[in-house]
């Protein structure tokens, strides 16, 4: 299959050259005046065709940026400067294969090519850009989007792989991450203050080698995730990654205190299943003087047969073959007694890539915003087709999408500038019109998505189809965390 034949290289993922910085004035609706601050989303964006087998996640990361203020619209884009691309950049062309290739032999420091193409966060005045599959973390300054270095000011963190899904605590500016890799502890957990000093680091043993995701954090706890998708061991011992489903093995979760020690690590087991993506953790009080920690995401939805036998060796596959069918979730671990209870919020509509009001992080909350998952008939070809808000006091949901040839991204929480209430603001994010081959921004009212955009701004190109995006406001920017 040739570079321009394969379905995440083409229409509304297909690659640009340009970086641009230019006001957006093709405007559908009505800009809120009280909207003040920073979208921003991190994708991948090819630099170098190269040889070998192309999968979505191979893309070099690149930042797009809308600022708003009082109606008035910016757009800039950027790619992230990693030690890789820059690499490549002086060669004039790619010198890694996609992670469907094996690695290089040549380079055991980097043998995958991290593209810091994932998530992207606000921490410490700057924006943090960092890789799924853990490494260093890339420090980019919102004013320009310049990529500043890496984030490693503390020895201890030189070459640990920092999983993407860190989090960032608005309230402390704390900067709370997860490490994994292959060798034994296999994860490490740290907390760095809002000025970028490790003040929490320890090793978190696992029984081997795991595929962790993502994290969750509550006002006083952080949970890490042990789950039981991770590789073939005997396909391992011979050097080969391929992934398999233990379906015998519990999913595990350890509970931290958010600056405690490896001694006071408790697991929790659950089903077995494996998830991306946390919307939300907190504190509830158990009733009996004790303290349950809740957290909900968006575990997949395990595929099984005409007559309900789980189909195991198919699961890995889809994961491969980027086919998404997920619920919304709920865990439940009691600090009292160590017990979990667990139960499906929703195992209808198809959602992920859950965002939530980012001060409520690790507080109760009541509204999830979740990405409309669509099906595809071919291998490889994810739709995100709309916009989902999820009632958690009412326990139902509103949706917003616009049919088949419309892509969405996700769209974090973007609070008006004197916001009252946790759903008092906007939705904002990128949609590709797979009709009219053009991307644009489009900003809901957080509280009634089914009315479709307020606004919507067309761009003077393309933006990629891509993964994670934050918003930071005006405020968080002026006083730096």
């Amino acid at each position: 299959m040739g570079f321009n034949e394969i379905p995440v290289l083409n229409g509304g993922f297909e690659p640009i050259e340009q970086e641009l910085t230019l006001e957006l004035t093709d405007i559908e609706g009505e800009v809120p005046k009280d909207l003040t601050g920073m979208y921003v989303r991190n994708g991948p964006n090819r630099r170098f065709e190269a040889p070998g087998r192309y999968h979505w996640f191979d893309g070099d990361g690149m930042l797009h940026a809308v600022r708003f203020e009082g109606g008035k619209v910016l757009y800039q884009n950027r790619w992230v400067m990693t030690d890789s691309l820059q690499e490549e950049l002086a060669a004039g062309s790619a010198l890694w294969q996609g992670i469907k290739d094996p690695p290089r032999k040549d380079r055991p420091d980097m043998p995958m090519k991290n593209t810091s193409n994932t998530d992207v966060k606000f921490y410490a005045g700057n924006l943090v850009s960092m890789w799924y599959l853990g490494g260093a973390v890339y420090q980019v300054r919102p004013g320009d989007l310049s990529t500043v270095g890496k984030l490693d000011m503390d020895t201890r963190l030189k070459g640990l792989p920092i999983s993407a899904h860190s989090k960032v605590d608005e309230r402390t500016g704390e900067f709370l991450f997860f490490a994994y890799g292959k060798e034994a502890p296999y994860m490490h957990y740290g907390v760095m203050d809002r000025h970028g000093a490790l003040k929490t680091f320890m090793p978190v043993q696992l029984p081997g080698p795991r595929l962790p995701h993502d994290m969750a954090i509550t006002a006083n706890y952080t949970v890490v995730h042990d789950l039981p998708l991770f590789y073939d061991m005997d396909a391992f011992a011979a050097g080969r990654h391929k992934l398999k489903f233990h379906h015998t093995l519990p999913s595990r979760f350890g509970v931290i205190p958010r600056h405690g020690t490896p001694e006071q690590i408790r697991w929790f087991e659950a089903r077995p299943t494996y998830m991306y993506h946390v919307s939300n953790a907190w504190e509830e009080d158990d009733g009996h003087g004790g303290i349950e920690i809740v957290m909900t995401g968006t575990p997949f939805r395990l595929p099984r047969d005409e007559r309900g036998k789980l189909e195991v060796e198919r699961f890995p596959k889809m994961l491969a073959n980027l086919e998404h069918d997920f619920m919304f979730y709920e865990w439940r671990f009691n600090l009292r007694t160590g017990q979990t209870k667990e139960r499906v919020i929703d195992d209808i509509v198809n959602q992920e890539f859950p965002a939530i009001n980012s001060w409520m992080q690790g507080y109760k909350t009541r509204y999830s915003w979740n990405v409309l998952m669509g099906r595809s008939n071919r291998a490889e070809d994810p739709r995100f087709c709309g916009v989902v808000r999820y009632d958690l006091e009412r326990n139902n949901c509103t949706s917003y999408h616009e049919g088949v040839n419309k892509w969405f991204s996700e769209a974090p929480f973007a609070p008006k500038d004197n916001w009252k209430e946790e759903d008092d603001g906007y939705l904002v994010g990128f949609m590709w019109d797979d009709e009219k081959k053009a991307s644009y921004v489009t900003v809901f009212d957080a509280k009634d998505i089914a009315q479709g955009p307020v606004a919507r701004i067309k761009l003077p190109q393309r933006v990629p189809n891509g993964f994670h995006a934050t918003w930071v406001s005006d405020e968080r920017i002026k006083r730096g965390y």
